[in-house]
């Protein structure tokens, strides 16, 4: 089978290696697609990552034993290697698992860790099965595309009476303006990208601001009265945005921290936090309950095609790279067999 690796600065390489056999729990998956998410970065720099793909959905392709899936089933590749059996895993929030299986040290090889691939490994209960309607492209979205926000919307109760502000509207970005309209929440967006500003207005934003612009936050209080924004939730990573989300929302308002950086956000407690009143979270991704819903924002709202902007085949995943980085598409989809 053919697997992509990171070979140098702005370099894709495809390995061709062995077809894993599944064994014990482990169910080997034909994979029929693979969103694009932060591997762009790794990309830019030139370094490898242990898995290349987190976003993938396929085909159960062979079992070693009876359990939760069988072969024919059309499956979501969950991300991770959660171990099942603490009480994050049994309580549905297996992502955040700090007992996880070190895939190498069980099999030796990284060949089925990821979904820029033929075919992965993965245990048999991280592969929740896609409805009929649903194709594989729309539902690697259930991952970062629309789980990664929706898992943030769930954790501060964003509804219809409430102004959302979306910080970063890449493909994760955009994703959260899916939720949002799907919840009739209005939106109001901070994007540097022109492409992706005026998708987002596409699909439904009320305004939507470059981050460049003077007086941003006065802009934001206007657009909402004077008052700020119920919520507000980043997905750009970016301490300015983080910054901007605490400081645009109302009084007793709520943030949502989705977007990943390593960066160090200043916090003043009391101003920031006790005097307002905010609830503050950070959010990976949904709770495993949870999954039956956010299928179900996949399968009925109208702007799903607006936000796979591009399937493209495997071979060209260095272009489909160079997409994210000049910030020109929504979510990126690849078939590994073309």
């Amino acid at each position: 089978m053919k697997r992509v690796i990171i070979s140098g600065e702005r370099q894709i390489e495809f390995l061709e290696v062995p077809v894993p056999e599944p064994r014990d729990e482990w169910v080997l998956v034909k994979v029929h697609a693979s969103a694009l998410c932060t591997e762009y970065k790794a990309y830019l720099a030139g370094y490898d990552l242990p898995v290349m793909g987190h976003e993938g959905v396929g085909e159960v392709a062979a079992v070693a034993c009876s359990g939760p899936v069988k072969v024919g089933d059309r499956v979501v590749i969950l991300p991770q290697y959660a171990c099942g059996k603490c009480s994050l895993c049994m309580a549905g929030d297996y992502i955040y698992c700090q007992n996880e299986y070190d895939f190498e040290a069980i099999w030796g090889t990284r060949d089925g860790m990821g979904t820029f691939a033929h075919y992965a490994l993965k245990p048999a209960w991280l592969l929740p099965k896609i409805p009929d309607d649903v194709t594989y492209e729309k539902a690697t979205m259930a991952i970062d595309g629309i789980g990664a926000s929706f898992g943030a919307f769930q954790a501060i109760d964003i509804g219809a009476l409430d102004t959302v502000l979306i910080t970063g509207l890449g493909p994760v970005g955009l994703g959260a303006v899916v939720n949002a309209r799907f919840r009739n929440a209005r939106v109001i967006g901070v994007e540097p990208s022109l492409w992706r500003r005026n998708q987002a207005l596409q699909m439904g934003a009320e305004a939507v601001f470059d981050p460049a612009e003077e007086n941003l936050l006065d802009k934001i209080r206007e657009a909402t009265g004077g008052k700020g924004v119920d919520c507000a939730v980043d997905c750009s990573g970016k301490i300015r945005a983080q910054r901007l989300c605490i400081d645009a929302v109302r009084r007793r308002g709520r943030v949502a921290f989705v977007g990943e950086t390593r960066d160090e956000l200043a916090i003043r407690v009391s101003p920031d936090f006790i005097r307002k009143g905010l609830t503050v979270v950070g959010s990976w991704l949904h709770n495993l309950a949870d999954f039956p819903k956010v299928m179900q924002v996949i399968q009925q709202s109208p702007l799903m095609d607006l936000l796979v902007s591009h399937v493209m085949p495997m071979s060209q995943i260095q272009d489909a790279f160079e997409l994210l980085v000049l910030g020109e598409s929504a979510k990126v989809v690849i078939n590994p067999w073309k």
